[in-house]
């Protein structure tokens, strides 16, 4: 199909599902569904017509839905491919709803949103195009989620300054600025800093910390990572634990990250596992893929089964 084509791609809907391609019909064999979340500063719907055009160019029928914090996700209709256009904790509630249903379906992550963690695991590009082609290609594997009490996460939960920072974000500010505004939040954490006792109980042994991240993916804020060996195809969980988190401790944490360095530190211990316990004798919320889903005491394990990825 030459480049002059896509351009003149148009996408219907109904019983039966067509593309056409300068005014000839042909069927249509499978259909994504493209999720989006209408509230996220970064919702664009041009972009979101380009990733129809990259997927109808490749024969797929293209139907669109939307998911916040506000508005779960229709997962009822007939998809044969999701492909999650937002950022992490779009794909968290997304994936939630997914593993209630009996669907099997591939689940492609366009690196939209603030910031999107799964979909830099998968190296995916911005390029709506490139993006598609990528996906298609891309060889499937599992994907497993950790439970969170009574929810889930995707990539990374925790009890920090992070946790803490990402409590007192503005949403309106996050609008404007994206990213930056966890950074004006952890400024002001500094002024009522908080180093909580943690309990940790993993896989049966006891340990103690006043920090303690769960990664079940690679990336940590960005292209950092403090648990390199973490997948979001492994059902592992790497739990690492900052033994002492005063304000010059998690400076010292943070730095580290960013060289590749923060297991070398002697104030971390990291341990692998399926299952975590976190409990403290005070009020402590829980961030799980940007987004404040819990509150102590936290019981954390890979869920038995997985998605297909």
């Amino acid at each position: 199909m030459g480049r002059g084509a896509v351009g003149r791609l148009m996408l219907k809907e109904g019983a039966v599902n067509t593309i056409e391609i300068r005014g000839s019909t042909i069927q249509s064999r499978s259909t994504v569904l493209i999720v989006s979340n209408p509230e996220s500063g970064g919702h664009d719907t041009a972009l979101l017509g380009g990733l129809a055009t990259a997927y109808g160019a490749q024969g797929f029928a293209v139907r669109f839905g939307e998911s916040s914090p506000h508005d779960k996700p229709d997962l009822s209709q007939h998809f044969d491919r999701l492909c999650i256009a937002a950022g992490d904790g779009t794909i968290r509630h997304v994936l939630a709803q997914l593993s209630m249903t009996e669907k099997q379906v591939p689940v492609d992550f366009y690196p939209a949103g603030t910031i999107n963690l799964a979909a830099r695991e998968r190296n995916m590009l911005r390029n709506p195009s490139r993006f598609v082609s990528a996906s298609l290609k891309r060889e499937a594997k599992p994907l497993y989620l950790a439970s969170l009490n009574d929810t889930h996460f995707v990539v990374c939960a925790s009890v920090s300054p992070d946790a803490r920072a990402v409590a007192a974000v503005s949403p309106e500010l996050k609008k404007r600025i994206g990213r930056f505004a966890y950074a004006v939040a952890m400024l002001k954490m500094l002024a009522h800093w908080q180093r909580p006792a943690l309990l940790i109980s993993f896989d049966g042994s006891p340990f103690t910390a006043e920090a303690v991240y769960v990664a079940k993916g690679r990336f940590y804020a960005g292209p950092w990572s403090f648990a390199p060996e973490a997948r979001i195809d492994v059902p592992l969980l790497h739990v690492v634990m900052l033994k002492q988190a005063r304000r010059r401790d998690f400076v010292a944490f943070i730095l580290a990250t960013l060289i590749g360095r923060a297991n070398r530190l002697s104030n971390v211990q990291i341990v692998t596992g399926k299952r975590v316990n976190i409990t403290s004798d005070s009020a402590q919320l829980v961030q799980a893929d940007g987004d404040i889903a819990s509150a102590l005491p936290a019981e954390i394990a890979i869920m038995p089964g997985s998605l297909s990825g």
